[in-house]
Order: structure tokens, then C-alpha cells, then sequence
């Protein structure tokens, strides 16, 4: 197996996450990083789509994700961990970082983030 690492960095999106009822009415910017490690030697030498993972089909997958309200950042993370392990076999692993900007805290803060790693066992 030839490790590949396919990294989709600072997707942005808007969306209703949030613990507080004003938090799913008006909603926040998020961030999200994903990078997931595939066998990537059939790709390498076929220079074919199919014998990979789209990450057009992984950025869709994790807007539908992001599309749906939660309370915590934690749920979104594990949705999210949990549709790409189901629609794409062929991810040995994942890294998934899911951060909210400027969250209602009382104070300046840049994001709060949460992040979840899997490996296929």
C-alpha cells in the first residue's frame, strides 16, 4: 500500500450549530479541515478518478453534513467522521477539524474548534 494523504483545507460554510437558540436562528461562519489517507498507488499510475476518493464527492458530503443543525461542534465532528467512513471505504484514516469563528463567548476569540481523528483498524 502506497499511503496518499488528501487534505481539504479551511472549507468554509455558514451554517446553525449552536448550544444557544439564537445560534440556530442567525447562525455562525464555520471552518472545517479534513485530511484522509487512501491507497493511492492506483491512482498514481492510472491517472484515473475512479481508482481513488473524489475529494469533490468528499466536499459535498461534508456540506450536507454542515447543512444540518446541531447543538455541539462534537456532533457535527462525528457526523461528519461517520458519513465519509460509510460512503468511502477506501479511507484508511481521517483527521477532522471543525471550528466555529468569532463564537458568542463575552470576549474576543478567533474560533473555538474540535477535532476528531479514526483509523481503520
Amino acid at each position: 500500500m502506497k499511503k496518499t494523504t488528501i487534505e481539504l483545507e479551511n472549507m468554509e460554510f455558514y451554517a446553525f450549530h449552536g448550544h444557544y437558540e439564537e445560534e440556530q436562528v442567525v447562525g455562525n461562519r464555520f471552518r472545517v479541515d479534513l485530511s484522509f489517507d487512501v491507497d493511492g498507488e492506483r491512482a498514481a499510475l492510472t491517472d484515473e478518478l475512479e481508482t481513488t476518493v473524489s475529494y469533490l464527492d468528499v466536499y459535498q458530503c461534508v456540506r450536507e453534513q454542515m447543512e444540518i443543525p446541531s447543538h455541539l461542534l462534537e456532533h457535527v465532528s462525528r457526523r461528519i467522521a461517520e458519513t465519509l467512513r460509510e460512503r468511502f471505504p477506501a479511507i484508511s484514516s481521517l483527521r477532522l477539524k471543525v471550528s466555529k469563528m468569532a463564537p458568542p463567548l463575552g470576549g474576543p476569540v478567533e474560533k473555538v474548534s474540535v477535532s476528531t481523528e479514526w483509523q481503520n483498524r
